[in-house]
C-alpha cells in the first residue's frame, strides 16, 4: 500500500496536536464513581515490598507485568502498548522532588486485583490493578489510582510507548503519539506507520507533559500524564489508566478511539465487580483442601487461581480461550515471559484442572489443540499469540516437541476417568486416532519405542549431544500406550484396546531391559547403537506419573533423588552435581524446577516414600509466597535459593504441581467415573489429625471428604447426599468400606518431619529422609543431614497400648502424648552424613 507524502508526515512525526474538532470528540472523561472493591473474607497476601520482584496481573484479553516498587508494563492482547510506568511527584510548597515508586510500601495480591501502596508523609496514592474477565473489544488489563494528600501535588506518570507486537512478529515500526485535547485534559493517540492498529491512553482529569514539536531535533521522549489533585477538591476520587486499541483502519480514528476510552469509563466499575464475582464463584464452586495447615489450604486455592489466571483468548478473533505456559516483564523485548500456548505445558497442567473440577476448561484446551493438530497427527507443541496473524505453522515452533503428542493421549484418558465424559471422547475419536498413529509410527530403530526424531523430548540441549530416545519420552510412551487401551475401549474399539495394551506391556518391558544401569539408576537416553547416555537424572520419575506403570528396580533412585545430590532445600534438580556439565543457572542442566519437584513427589507417593514426598510437596507449596505473590515460578538456581532472571515467574505447570501431587499423592484420590467409585489412598503428615475436601467432583456428582484419625484407623466419609451414589474404595491394604465409611489400618507409630524454605541466598542445609521402611511392628529412616547438626523428627502414637522402643533417636520431651518429639544427633564428617532412626513396638 502506498501512503501520500502529507499521510506520511503525519505518522513519522514524532508528535503532533491533533486537527480534530473537539466539538467532534465525546465531552472530557470524569473521575470514576465509587464501587466496591472487595468482599469480606477475601484470600488475600499482603506483604511489605521488595521492590525488585515481580507481580503479574493476568486476563483474558491484557496483563500488567510489573515489579512490587509499582513500575509496570501494560499489554491488550498480542500487544505491549507501554512500559516503564513511573510516577513523581510535586508538593506544593515541598521543593524536593518525590520519586513515589521508591515510597512504595506494602502489596495486596487477592485473587481479582492487587493493590500496590505508596505511602509518604503528605501523600498515601494506591496503585489498583485488574484484568477484567469480560473485557470490551481492544481493552486489556486496567489500572487506576486512589490519591490522599496533605497539601496539593502534581503527579506524573511517566512512561514509554511501545505498541509492539507479541514475538515472533516482526516489531520495527515506532508509535507516533499525538494528544487530542477534550476540555480541559484529552488523551494520547498511539499511530504506527499504517492505520491498521493505533491505541488510545487516557486518564481523566490528566494534561500531558513533554510533547516535542515536529521542528524540534528528533529525540525520543517518555509520554507524562500531569495530574493536578487538590485533596480540598478531589478526595475520593479514582483516576483510572484507560487504554485501548483499534482493531483495524476503521476504528483507528480519535473519535473511534476516543468513543472506546468513554466506553471503558462507563463500564469500569461493572467490568471490576463482575470480575471480583468470577474469582468469588471459582472459589466457592472449585474444589478446596481443609487441613491442620492452612498455609497449604491458601497454597492449593492460589495454585488453582493462578492457573485460571492464565487462561488467555485467542487474537484477533477472540473465539477461542486456552492456556498460556506463564508470564513474566518483557523489559526491551517483546517476550512477555512464555505467554503463548504450549501443548505440553497445558497438557501436565490438565491433571491439576480434572483434579479440581474445570471440566469445561479441560474440553476447550484438549479441543484447542486438536483444531491445531497436524494432518499427520502431531499435537502442536507452541502457538503462539501472533499465529492467526503471520504463517505460524511455517515457524520452526509449531510442532518443535515430541512430548506433546504423548501428553495429549495421557490427558485425554485422565478427563475420561475422572468426568466419564465418554461422548467428548466419541466425538474426538478421529484426533486420538491419528495422534495414536503417529505414536505408533516413528520408531526408526524397530525397538518399538517412540523417538526424538520426531521433535525434542524434554531437553532442547544436551552437551553430550541431542539424544535418540530419552528415557522420559519412553516412560511417558508407556502410559500413552495404557491410556489409549482404555480409550479405546470406552468408545467399543476392542481391538485398538488390545493392540495399545499389548504395546505399552512391552515398552514397559525394553525400559527396564534398555535403560537398567549397573548402579542402578536408569540411564538418561539412549542413542541408536544401542548405547546409553548414563548421566543420573530425575526425568524417569514420570514413570509413576498416571500410576499405569512402575519401573522395576526404582529404589537407588529413589534414594539418591531425596539425598541432598538431586533435592535442595527448595525442590528437585533435574541432574546429578556429580556429571562433569552439571550447571546450577543453566536451563536444562542443573537448575530446579517445580514440575520436576512434582515428579518426584508423585514417584515418591507410589512407592510408599511419604515423608521425602511431603517435603517436595510443601516446597512448591510454600514457593507460593516466595516471588510473584500467589503464583510459583519456573525454575530456580540449583545452588541457591533464588529464581533464575529469567524465570517466569507466574508459571502454568509450577502451580499444576501444587495441585496435583496433593490429590493424587498426599490423598491418593483416584477417579472412576464410569463406574462411580472414587479411590481414596491417604498418606497423611503425622501431625495430621483430619482433613477435609470440598467440592471433589467425579462426573456429574460433587461430594465433600472427610478424612479424620479415629484410634487405631483412618476414616473417611462422603458427606452430603451424593456418599450413596459414590463407592469408596482405597489401595491401602485391609481397608474396607461399608455404610458410606471407608477405614483404613493405621499403624501403631508414625513418624513426621517439619518443612519450611530457607532465607532467599541460602545453599542446601535441610535434613533428607532417604529411605523409609515400613513392616508390621517397625519403621526404618535413613536420613541424611549436615554433619554436627541436631535435627527433630515427630513422632506419632496411634495404639496406646504399643510399647514403643526407638534406636538412633532421643525423646525431646517427656510424657505420652500422641505427637512427641525426636532428636537426631548427626556425628562427625564433611558435609552432609547419613543416620538410621529405627522405631520399633
Amino acid at each position: 500500500m502506498k501512503l501520500s507524502l502529507s499521510i506520511l508526515l503525519l505518522f513519522t512525526s514524532s508528535s503532533i496536536w491533533a486537527q480534530t474538532p473537539s466539538a467532534a470528540l465525546p465531552a472530557a472523561l470524569p473521575a470514576l464513581a465509587p464501587f466496591p472493591l472487595q468482599s469480606e473474607g477475601a484470600l488475600s497476601i499482603k506483604r511489605d515490598v521488595q521492590p525488585l520482584r515481580p507481580f503479574t496481573v493476568v486476563g483474558p484479553r491484557g496483563a500488567v507485568l510489573g515489579q512490587q516498587d509499582g513500575s509496570y508494563e501494560a499489554w491488550i492482547f498480542p500487544r505491549k502498548i507501554l512500559s516503564n510506568m513511573r510516577i513523581t511527584a510535586q508538593v506544593k510548597d515541598y521543593p524536593v522532588p518525590i520519586d513515589v515508586n521508591e515510597h512504595a510500601a506494602t502489596i495486596d495480591v487477592q485473587p481479582d486485583h492487587t493493590t500496590i501502596t505508596f505511602s509518604h508523609a503528605n501523600f498515601t496514592v494506591r496503585e489498583i490493578l485488574f484484568a477484567p474477565q469480560h473485557a470490551p473489544s481492544g481493552a486489556g488489563a486496567l489500572v487506576f489510582y486512589q490519591i490522599e494528600a496533605v497539601r496539593p501535588m502534581d503527579l506524573t506518570f511517566r512512561f514509554t510507548s511501545e505498541m509492539r507486537p507479541m514475538w515472533p512478529a516482526l516489531a520495527d515500526d515506532h508509535p507516533s503519539p499525538e494528544w487530542v485535547r477534550t476540555g480541559d485534559s484529552g488523551f494520547y493517540v498511539l499511530h504506527m506507520t499504517t492505520p491498521d492498529h493505533a491505541a488510545a491512553i487516557a486518564m481523566p482529569g490528566a494534561t500531558p507533559g513533554i510533547m516535542s514539536p515536529y521542528q524540534e531535533r528528533p529525540k525520543t521522549y517518555p509520554l507524562e500524564f500531569i495530574l493536578h489533585f487538590d485533596p480540598a477538591r478531589d478526595f475520593g476520587k479514582r483516576f483510572p489508566l484507560l487504554m485501548a486499541t483499534s482493531e483495524s483502519a476503521a476504528d483507528s480514528g480519535n473519535i473511534a478511539l476516543a468513543n472506546k476510552l468513554q466506553a471503558l469509563q462507563s463500564s469500569f466499575g461493572t467490568m471490576f465487580s463482575e470480575t471480583r464475582n468470577h474469582y468469588s464463584s471459582f472459589l466457592s464452586e472449585r474444589l478446596s483442601i481443609e487441613t491442620p495447615d492452612s498455609n497449604l489450604d491458601e497454597a492449593f486455592r492460589w495454585a488453582e487461581l493462578a492457573i485460571d489466571q492464565l487462561q488467555v483468548e485467542t487474537t484477533p478473533s477472540h473465539s477461542e480461550t486456552a492456556l498460556v505456559a506463564g508470564f513474566y516483564s518483557s523489559g526491551d523485548s517483546s517476550r512477555p515471559g512464555f505467554g503463548w500456548y504450549f501443548g505440553r505445558d497445558a497438557l501436565w497442567t490438565l491433571y491439576a484442572v480434572d483434579s479440581y473440577g474445570d471440566f469445561a476448561l479441560a474440553r476447550k484446551q484438549l479441543e484447542f489443540l486438536m483444531k491445531r493438530q497436524s494432518a499427520e497427527g502431531k499435537i502442536p507443541h507452541e502457538w503462539s499469540q501472533m499465529a492467526d496473524l503471520l504463517d505460524w505453522e511455517k515457524t520452526p515452533y509449531a510442532y518443535a516437541s515430541a512430548v506433546a503428542t504423548l501428553l495429549f493421549l495421557m490427558a485425554i484418558e485422565d478427563y475420561l476417568r475422572v468426568s466419564g465424559d465418554r461422548a467428548f471422547i466419541q466425538s474426538h475419536w478421529d484426533s486420538i486416532e491419528r495422534a495414536w498413529k503417529f505414536t505408533t509410527s516413528h520408531d526408526s530403530d524397530g525397538d518399538g519405542i517412540y523417538e526424538n526424531t520426531e521433535g525434542t523430548g524434554w531437553v532442547e540441549s544436551w552437551p553430550p549431544g541431542m539424544p535418540h530416545q530419552e528415557i522420559y519420552l519412553a516412560a511417558l510412551d508407556q502410559q500413552a500406550s495404557i491410556a489409549m487401551s482404555a480409550l479405546a475401549a470406552s468408545v467399543g474399539r476392542k481391538d485398538v484396546a488390545e493392540q495399545a495394551h499389548t504395546r505399552g506391556q512391552h515398552v514397559g518391558t525394553q525400559i527396564d531391559k534398555e535403560y537398567l544401569l549397573p548402579d542402578g539408576f536408569y540411564a538418561f537416553s539412549r542413542n541408536a547403537d544401542g548405547s546409553t547416555d548414563s548421566s543420573p537424572t530425575i526425568y524417569p520419575a514420570v514413570a509413576d506419573w498416571d500410576g499405569s506403570f512402575k519401573l522395576a528396580h526404582p529404589q537407588p533412585m529413589l534414594t539418591r533423588w531425596a539425598s541432598n545430590e538431586f533435592s535442595t532445600d527448595w525442590g528437585t534438580r533435574d541432574l546429578s552435581p556429580r556429571v562433569s556439565f552439571y550447571d546450577p543457572i543453566s536451563y536444562h542442566q542443573g537448575t530446579v524446577w517445580p514440575l520436576f519437584t512434582g515428579w518426584a513427589a508423585m514417584s515418591e507417593y507410589r512407592n510408599k516414600r511419604s515423608l521425602s514426598a511431603y517435603a517436595h510437596v510443601m516446597q512448591n507449596a510454600d514457593l507460593t509466597w516466595a516471588q510473584d505473590l500467589g503464583a510459583v515460578t519456573e525454575l530456580l538456581s540449583g545452588e541457591f535459593f533464588a529464581p533464575l532472571g529469567r524465570s517466569s515467574s507466574h508459571q502454568l505447570w509450577s502451580s499444576a504441581m501444587v495441585v496435583s501431587p496433593i490429590m493424587r499423592g498426599l490423598f491418593g484420590i483416584e477417579w472412576d467415573a464410569s463406574q462411580a467409585t472414587l479411590f481414596v489412598s491417604p498418606q497423611l503428615p503425622a501431625e495430621w489429625d483430619h482433613a477435609k475436601l470440598h467440592h471433589l467432583q467425579i462426573g456429574h456428582t460433587v461430594l465433600d471428604l472427610q478424612v479424620k484419625r479415629q484410634g487405631n484407623a483412618l476414616v473417611v466419609r462422603a458427606v452430603e447426599a451424593s456418599r450413596e451414589r459414590t463407592l469408596l474404595r482405597s489401595h491401602t491394604p485391609g481397608a474396607s468400606f461399608a455404610n458410606g465409611i471407608l477405614q483404613m489400618p493405621l499403624p501403631a507409630v508414625e513418624v513426621g518431619i517439619s518443612h519450611g524454605l530457607p532465607d532467599a541466598g541460602s545453599s542446601t542445609r535441610q535434613m533428607k529422609v532417604l529411605d523409609q521402611v515400613e513392616s508390621a511392628n517397625s519403621l526404618m529412616l535413613k536420613l541424611s543431614a549436615p554433619a554436627q547438626s541436631h535435627q527433630i523428627l515427630l513422632l506419632r502414637i496411634n495404639d496406646a497400648k504399643a510399647r514403643v522402643t526407638i534406636d538412633g533417636a532421643e525423646k525431646n520431651a517427656a510424657g505420652q502424648t500422641a505427637l512427641q518429639k525426636l532428636q537426631v544427633d548427626f556425628g562427625a564428617g564433611d558435609g552432609y552424613v547419613e543416620k538410621t532412626v529405627t522405631v520399633k513396638w
